[in-house]
């Protein structure tokens, strides 16, 4: 979709605002951008005289107290994280930063002025004006920013050519890293627990763990990641474990480690992915385990497929789970957060045409794309940033496992890209009851297992209240507890850190925010609830078992595998 011109083109940061002209170049910007073809935007930016001259008289009073204050040659100050140096406090640059945000605040003001009555293009207007503030910000440019200037003299030019190195690199790589590829290696420094790969498919490999502990509890859990980056999410360090951590306290564990998809998989489906991929990876850790009964953990997109299958499975009479855990997972996508900006129709349409198989071509969404897109979506804290370490200053990133596992990104097969958009973003009808999936009619209101649901309270790619309304769809008792911290930090927090705090209600009320209104607040890791919870259906202690895989699925190759390095 060619939204074409920023709208940066029609506004300043620097210039002064003036109410009634931003308004105006607000109607141009909105009327020459496709995103907002086909709908009416004829008293879209009717907004009452009274309110913008109330708009200009606040805008004209703060904007004389910082000519002031810079004619008075007084320091400024920001809470800013941009702004935050000592160096912002000059007159010069800090006026650049005072006047920068003033006038982007009264920007972002007159917007909720505008009286767009449809949630879509008000989504998306606020959407491309944030983006076009945040791109804007004198400290994005070399020379207005104080801090990039002082390490050019002090490096004498050498952090000049570092950023450009830096920039070469990102181009030829087609994303922007935040976290050099030389930092990590996979099975080296990052995903090292112990273990063997027991089954290798066109889709995925299955990994089975080696026991850390003495006894371990007779039910395994058979994890399902999601296939938007690769599984060691789950498997960073020993200390930020959460697969170590089930080991050290007696659990088995299978993961799903799905491939990174090429040319040669573009045709792949959401059936497939669901029969060949989940199910045949349950089926295979129930006949390595000798275990019926599984206790099922899918995170994001994992959790979603999880469900789908289990789904399958209930409908052909196999509801043989021994508990369901869905951390940060949408089932329901009533609020999909800021990614809805992206998704309509046209999109989708267009998508199934190209890559989706609908015009008889198949191919991948590159996971480039998708990653440096959910970057985008807080461009302050994961895109702009980086570009002003990176480039401006010549820093080298950050040498975090988080970091590098966010940019190792997996390509996803057009059709099943395409299926899963269309029926999730777009209808949401996964919940209705009457999609058609293997053969079965979808109803996640068959899987009557136990379910421990998580959502975490600032994530901003499965909004906490979309995860709360699996409460709603799955047929057996639910336990919801509510994570601090985001869709990354708020899952990956192991107790030993002792941070964040996260909220528990015995009571599942059909609203969210009644739910959270009688919850109580707990410091630290939510981990420890559901360890608590997960031994409840995790079967008598027996000793450890001695050898991976079986006589039908011998081990392969030993943890982490093969495709996660691919």
């Amino acid at each position: 979709m060619d939204n074409g011109h920023t709208f940066a083109h029609y506004w300043s940061g620097q210039a002064p605002f003036i109410a009634s002209f931003v308004l105006q170049q607000l109607r141009l910007y909105v009327a020459q951008n496709t995103w907002f073809s086909g709908h009416d935007q004829s008293q879209w930016f009717d907004v009452p005289v009274e309110a913008l001259e109330q708009l200009q008289a606040d805008y004209q009073q703060q904007w004389a107290e910082l000519g002031q204050q810079l004619l008075s040659c007084q320091p400024f100050a920001f809470s800013d994280r941009r702004f935050a140096s000592g160096n912002w406090s000059e007159p010069l640059f800090g006026s650049l930063a005072a006047f920068y945000l003033l006038n982007s605040g009264f920007l972002l003001k007159l917007l909720e002025l505008l009286p767009i009555d449809e949630q879509k293009p008000r989504q998306r207007l606020r959407y491309l004006i944030e983006q076009a503030i945040a791109a804007s910000a004198p400290s994005n440019f070399l020379l207005s920013n104080p801090d990039a200037l002082q390490r050019l003299v002090e490096t004498q030019g050498a952090s000049l050519l570092s950023g450009l190195l830096h920039l070469a690199s990102d181009l030829q790589a087609g994303k922007l890293r935040q976290c050099d590829l030389g930092d990590f290696e996979v099975g080296v420094n990052l995903a090292t627990t112990p273990g063997a790969v027991v089954l290798e498919t066109p889709l995925f490999q299955l990994i089975q763990y080696s026991p850390l502990s003495e006894t371990q509890y007779q039910r395994p859990i058979f994890m399902v990641p999601p296939w938007i980056n690769k599984y060691y999410i789950l498997d960073l360090g020993p200390e930020n474990s959460l697969i170590r951590h089930l080991l050290e306290r007696g659990h088995q564990v299978f993961l799903m480690s799905w491939r990174n998809f090429t040319q040669e998989q573009a045709d792949i489906t959401w059936e497939q992915i669901i029969q060949d991929g989940v199910i045949s990876a349950l089926r295979t850790t129930r006949a390595i385990s000798g275990e019926r009964h599984l206790n099922c953990l899918g995170f994001c997109i994992g959790g979603t497929m999880l469900s789908c299958a289990l789904a399958v499975l209930a409908a052909r009479g196999d509801q043989d789970i021994a508990s369901l855990s869905l951390f940060a997972t949408f089932l329901d996508y009533l609020d999909t957060g800021p990614i809805s900006v992206f998704v309509d129709e046209q999109l989708v349409a267009y998508r199934e045409r190209t890559i989706g198989g609908h015009g008889g071509k198949c191919g991948l969404f590159r996971g480039e794309d998708m990653g440096n897109t959910f970057s985008l979506l807080r461009p302050n804290e994961l895109w702009w940033n980086y570009n002003v370490d990176k480039y401006l200053k010549g820093q080298k990133p950050l040498a975090l496992g988080l970091l590098f596992w966010n940019n190792d990104s997996t390509n996803l097969p057009g059709p099943l890209y395409c299926w899963y958009l269309r029926h999730t973003y777009l209808q949401n009808d996964l919940k209705s009851g009457e999609l058609d999936l293997c053969g079965v009619k979808l109803d996640l209101r068959a899987i009557d297992a136990p379910a421990y649901i998580l959502g975490t309270h600032d994530d901003h790619i499965v909004p906490w209240r979309s995860a709360y309304a699996s409460t709603e769809l799955l047929g057996g008792p639910k336990r919801f507890v509510l994570g601090a911290s985001g869709h990354i930090a708020g899952v990956i927090n192991p107790p030993d850190r002792n941070k964040r705090h996260y909220w528990v209600n015995e009571h599942i009320a059909p609203v969210a925010d009644d739910w959270l209104q009688g919850a109580q607040q707990h410091s630290g890791s939510w981990w420890g609830d559901w360890f608590a919870w997960l031994t409840g259906y995790a079967g008598p202690r027996k000793p450890a078992i001695t050898m991976l895989g079986s006589a039908e699925y011998p081990p392969l190759e030993h943890a982490p595998g093969r495709y996660v390095k691919l």
